[in-house]
């Protein structure tokens, strides 16, 4: 579906395209300070992003020798992706399939239920603009404050402001582009190698990498990377309708605007409150708009002016469109005043949660939780891999007999060391040899695993001189545990002389 819009208002039609330029300059945006409920919500959530962001390298689980002690780690040496009980082998990738679905299926189902709730609290972009802007307001001042700093000439003061705060801002994004590499190679192990100059070059160029864009979308580009830059907000109204809970301006109340002490006229004060606290600069009585990422702020700065105007708050509030429309055919006989506000409020519905997009939502996401629980419980601990060489594709042997080379690679993901037997399955007659591998007493080669590791071993399968194959034979390599059941098999294929 299209862009949701308030039934009360619609932005205004646009201009034609052949008067509007190709091009306008950026008109800077001076979020003011509010506090509220919402505020505080953010608040909160920004410091569990940040405290997680910056402190999980740091968490040590123990695996054992020669293994990483860290909860969370991309090993790249090792091949691995380790969180906490869990290690992940690169031909595992399926998993990040699955958690990748997974986000994608709770964004969207988190947006039909409650709008840009992603884009308003939990974002990074929306949660480092925020750290960014705290630390401007603290050296520069609020709105007012910065919007005449602006406007003063190069001073001593304004020079003064201006480093402190870009110091700041690169000490944060220096520290975000630290913490990112630390997700990549033990941090314990990384952070003395990286402050003497003897990290690896990967983790110089991706911390300035890191570094850079932190710099400069948190603080310099801003709404821009919202507006412009994330196509999140092309499409994310197809997850919307109107049971979705957005940040809506309850025109019925408000309108006609006017001011505090006149007479016949709607709540609204007309103060440009909402619009003062907006990171992206809208004005929220104008409907529902791409640029709004759902913050909420705007209720908070409403409620504000409200609550000193001894008027009942939720001018602007988290709200359906269903209990919008509702609640203004509700109030539309009634003359501005409580009693249209009572008639309005009574018409509300509690939030539908439960209705067949969130239902098709809800079952996607436990189809792909039990497939991935499935494929977890299945997981096998031990794997063949058996590459056939290919130049040359046989060897004739002095006998007369034929000779195919191969190289088996055998992964264990436990912690033990395991002991299989190696059983070919084929025609009757071919004789298998491993280098380098003991004997059991029935004459089976042995092969010995390594923890959490791979070991590689060279087989060579023979057939004898007047043994009559095919030019191509499939056979079968399988690992046999001590109590003679086969724990993994392998199919490849043994190839001769056409007959």
């Amino acid at each position: 579906m299209g862009e949701v819009k308030s039934p009360e208002r619609t932005r205004p039609e646009a201009a034609p395209a052949s008067a509007a330029p190709l091009y306008a300059s950026r008109q800077k945006v001076y979020p003011k300070a509010v506090r509220g409920r919402v505020r505080l919500a953010k608040w909160l959530i920004l410091a569990l992003c940040l405290g997680l962001y910056y402190t999980v390298p740091l968490i040590r689980w123990d695996r054992g020798p020669d293994l990483p002690n860290q909860a969370v780690l991309v090993d790249l040496s090792h091949g691995r992706l380790f969180f906490f009980w869990f290690e992940i082998w690169p031909q595992e990738v399926y998993y990040l399939t699955g958690l990748l679905m997974l986000g994608a299926i709770g964004l969207f189902a988190a947006t039909s239920l409650f709008g840009r709730v992603w884009c308003g609290f939990a974002c990074p972009q929306t949660v480092w603009t925020d750290l960014f802007m705290l630390v401007e307001r603290r050296i520069q001042g609020d709105r007012n404050a910065r919007m005449k700093l602006d406007l003063q000439p190069w001073t001593g003061e304004w020079l003064r402001k201006k480093a402190l705060t870009h110091a700041v801002w690169l000490g944060i994004a220096m520290a975000t582009g630290g913490a990112w590499i630390m997700y990549f190679d033990d941090a314990l192990d990384l952070t003395p190698r990286f402050f003497t100059g003897r990290a690896s070059l990967e983790n110089y160029v991706f911390f300035g990498l890191f570094t850079a864009t932190t710099y400069l979308l948190a603080g310099w580009a801003r709404e821009q990377v919202c507006t412009y830059m994330c196509p999140w907000p092309r499409f994310q109204a197809a997850m919307l309708d109107e049971n979705s809970l957005v940040v809506t301006y309850r025109a019925w109340r408000g309108e006609p605007r006017g001011k505090a002490k006149a007479q016949g006229i709607g709540d609204c004060v007309d103060c440009r409150a909402c619009v003062h606290v907006c990171p992206t600069g809208i004005d929220i009585r104008d409907g529902q708009q791409m640029e709004c990422i759902g913050c909420g702020l705007c209720i908070d700065a409403c409620d504000d002016v409200m609550g000193r105007l001894g008027r009942p708050q939720g001018l602007v509030a988290f709200e359906t469109l269903v209990n919008l429309a509702a609640s203004e055919a509700a109030a539309k006989p009634v003359a501005p005043g409580p009693q249209r506000q009572a008639c309005g409020m009574q018409a509300r519905k509690p939030l539908r949660i439960l209705r067949p997009r969130t239902l098709v939502y809800a079952g996607v996401l436990g189809l792909v939780v039990a497939v991935m629980a499935g494929a977890w419980l299945l997981r096998e601990t031990t794997s063949l891999a058996v590459i056939r060489d290919r130049a040359p594709i046989f060897v004739r042997l002095a006998d007369g007999g034929t000779r195919n080379a191969y190289t088996l690679k055998v992964g264990d993901k436990t912690r033990g060391i395991e002991t299989y037997s190696l059983v070919l399955d084929g025609p009757a007659g071919l004789q298998m040899t491993v280098q380098d591998a003991e004997y059991d007493p029935a004459g089976q080669p042995v092969l010995f695993t390594r923890p959490d590791g791979i070991t590689q071993w060279r087989v060579l399968v023979a057939a004898p001189r007047g043994l009559r194959l095919p030019e191509s034979v499939p056979v079968t390599f399988r690992l046999v545990d001590a109590r003679g059941h086969t724990e993994v098999r392998t199919a490849s294929v043994f190839l001769g002389p056409k007959p």
